[in-house]
C-alpha cells in the first residue's frame, strides 16, 4: 500500500499533459497490485489465489516498465528510479515467495 501512496505522490509531479497517459498507468498498476492480493486472498482455494498472484506479479512488471519509461523522459532521475525499483524487487520477491509457499 505504501508503493501506492507513493506512486500517486510521484506522478502528481509529471508534466500535466501525462494525466491520461503514464500517470494514469502507473497508479493503476501500482493499485492492482494490493487490490489484487486483497481479492485474491478471499478466493475459497490456493490454485485461485495464486492465480491472482500471478496477475500481481504482472502489475508489479508494469509498474517496473512505467518507470522505465518516466526515467527515459527524465521525468525522474536515476536516484528516485533506483530506490523505486528497489522496493518493487522487493515487492516481486514477496509475492514470488507467496505464492510458491501457496503451491
Amino acid at each position: 500500500m505504501g508503493l501506492v501512496t507513493e506512486r500517486y505522490q510521484l506522478t502528481n509531479t509529471f508534466p500535466v499533459q501525462e494525466r491520461f497517459g503514464l500517470i494514469s498507468q502507473m497508479q493503476r498498476s501500482a493499485v492492482s497490485i494490493p487490490t489484487n492480493i486483497a481479492e485474491g486472498s478471499a478466493k475459497s482455494s490456493n490454485k485461485d489465489f495464486a492465480r491472482f498472484l500471478e496477475m500481481v506479479f504482472g502489475f508489479s512488471l508494469e509498474l517496473e516498465t512505467e518507470l522505465t519509461i518516466s526515467l527515459n523522459l527524465a521525468y525522474i532521475n536515476s536516484v528516485v528510479f533506483n530506490s523505486i525499483q528497489r522496493k518493487i524487487i522487493e515487492i516481486q520477491k514477496m509475492i514470488t515467495g507467496f505464492k510458491n509457499k501457496l503451491d
